[in-house]
């Protein structure tokens, strides 16, 4: 029997299915595939049968029921998309939705509880201090929230040694921004946990105090 892509996902979707109202018939809950399985399988026999796309997308709907799923499967089935063939061509039909997870889950696998109270800053403790930073260089320089601020471009003008151990005093993910000639002061704070402070950086990235211990150097042993 020589079978088309399509027909050979037909038949994959099938004894997806197939297997699936096995393990529903014999009273065990249903995993994310094989509910997504069984609703494809519906929503393909309606198609087959003549329905319209109204009738289609009611059949896949009407597929699997949230009990019939295990917990946390209808939050995690939030869509079903399926190109089936009704009378006027191929159409895509996209369930949202289809478990009832927003009825059936509400706290269910990626939902977000907020605390009931505040939480206290864990860096609240933390030693702050204030720096005025000049930025000499003729670009746009970025420096992100936990890099190590004494190490940031050397076209940055600022008192380092004052700026060794901290770090920018902003949300994790953030970034502070200086346009070329640009000064501002901005608000430090030391690192909760010691840090190995390394050698300066250059604006191209390379150390400017190589190391010289012999250990590290190449040569004949």
């Amino acid at each position: 029997m020589r079978l088309t892509a399509w027909e050979e996902e037909r038949m994959l979707v099938f004894s997806a299915a197939e297997l699936a109202r096995r393990h529903r018939d014999a009273g065990l809950l249903l995993n994310a595939p094989e509910a997504v399985a069984l609703i494809c399988d519906a929503m393909f026999e309606a198609a087959r049968a003549g329905a319209t796309f109204a009738d289609v997308e009611a059949a896949g709907r009407a597929a699997v029921q949230p009990g019939e799923a295990m917990p946390g499967v209808p939050s995690l089935v939030d869509e079903v998309r399926l190109e089936v063939l009704i009378g006027d061509g191929t159409r895509l039909i996209v369930l949202l939705d289809p478990l009832g997870a927003a009825a059936t889950e509400p706290n269910g696998p990626g939902s977000v509880t907020l605390a009931t109270a505040d939480l206290d800053d864990p860096a609240a403790h933390l030693e702050r201090r204030q720096v005025v930073v000049r930025s000499a260089s003729r670009r746009v320089i970025h420096v992100s929230s936990h890099f190590p601020f004494h190490r940031v471009n050397r076209r940055l003008e600022f008192d380092r040694g004052a700026a060794t151990g901290f770090r920018l005093d902003i949300p994790a993910g953030s970034s502070e921004r200086w346009a070329p000639g640009e000064t501002r002061t901005v608000s430090l704070v030391r690192y909760a946990a010691e840090m190995h402070t390394g050698p300066e950086i250059d604006p191209e990235g390379a150390p400017s105090d190589p190391p010289t211990d012999a250990s590290t150097q190449s040569g004949p042993r």
